[in-house]
């Protein structure tokens, strides 16, 4: 198996090649071994994916049991993964830090951190504060494991607030405070990916799969895209399919689905680490 050491080299060589790269979502180990075996070179979790699979809300997950899930998966794949931390374990610039600690601590190549504050009557932190947090977070990177990937995520568009100076205004403060990768997720055209682009001067993610959004990999890899992630598209295209196969057992008498599912064989060959 690849050293952590290894896995955070190879997540952070990935950011500097030319090109883009895919970087998708798997919500349990089993998907995160089909995905490795389909030659993707980096996984990331998802939060959402991650609740649905404990039978919970996104956002009701404490963040140890968040980490605790986030090490299986990169303990379970030789590729690296990076975390998707939604705000951390606190609100404070030192909670941003600790939290970035105990990812590094858990065997994880990178993280994401928001700015979304999980309370709906205030979703996003006041602009100052949100930078902070990202410092604090990029001072510990540096003094704990320099190649970790720091990602820092605006969330505006996803709360309404879709003034795109303002997320470019943000998402250029999270740069200048250490950010390794920049994240606006809910972006609606090429041209507002393309313009945050421009804007910045290291890597930016988009997520592809969101509702009203629908890019393909040249298109935003002339936008200036380096890295697409799916969120929780490829967990919810699992429930999906198993809610209408559910569905069609008890509305129709049928089962039909099952010529539409992977055989054992096809299962099985991905799952190497687990034979």
């Amino acid at each position: 198996m690849a050293s952590v050491e290894t896995k955070r080299r190879a997540f952070r060589q990935l950011h500097t090649e030319p090109g883009l790269f895919v970087i998708p979502n798997p919500w349990d180990l089993g998907s995160a071994r089909i995905l490795e075996a389909e030659g993707f070179l980096a996984l990331a979790t998802t939060s959402a994916g991650m609740a649905f699979s404990m039978g919970q809300a996104e956002g009701s997950v404490s963040f140890d049991a968040a980490l605790a899930h986030c090490r299986l998966l990169a303990e379970a794949v030789d590729i690296p993964v990076s975390a998707d931390l939604e705000k951390g374990i606190g609100d404070s610039p030192a909670d941003a830090g600790t939290s970035i600690r105990m990812a590094i601590e858990a065997a994880l190549a990178g993280a994401s951190l928001e700015d979304h504050t999980g309370d709906p009557k205030d979703p996003i932190y006041p602009f100052d504060h949100a930078v902070e947090r990202i410092r604090a977070a990029a001072e510990v990177r540096d003094r704990s494991a320099p190649d970790f990937v720091l990602t820092a995520r605006c969330e505006n568009f996803l709360w309404g607030q879709v003034d795109l100076d303002e997320v470019i205004a943000r998402l250029q403060a999270f740069e200048q405070a250490g950010a390794d990768v920049l994240f606006a997720p809910g972006l609606k055209t090429l041209e507002q990916v393309q313009q945050v682009a421009k804007s910045l001067q290291r890597p930016i993610n988009v997520i592809a799969g969101l509702s009203g959004s629908s890019f393909s990999l040249p298109d935003l890899a002339a936008a200036g895209v380096k890295r697409v992630s799916l969120g929780s598209s490829l967990a919810r295209l699992a429930y999906g399919s198993l809610i209408e196969a559910a569905k069609e057992i008890t509305g129709e008498g049928r089962f039909a689905f099952v010529d539409r599912a992977a055989s054992f064989s096809e299962i099985e060959a991905r799952m190497h680490r687990a034979l």
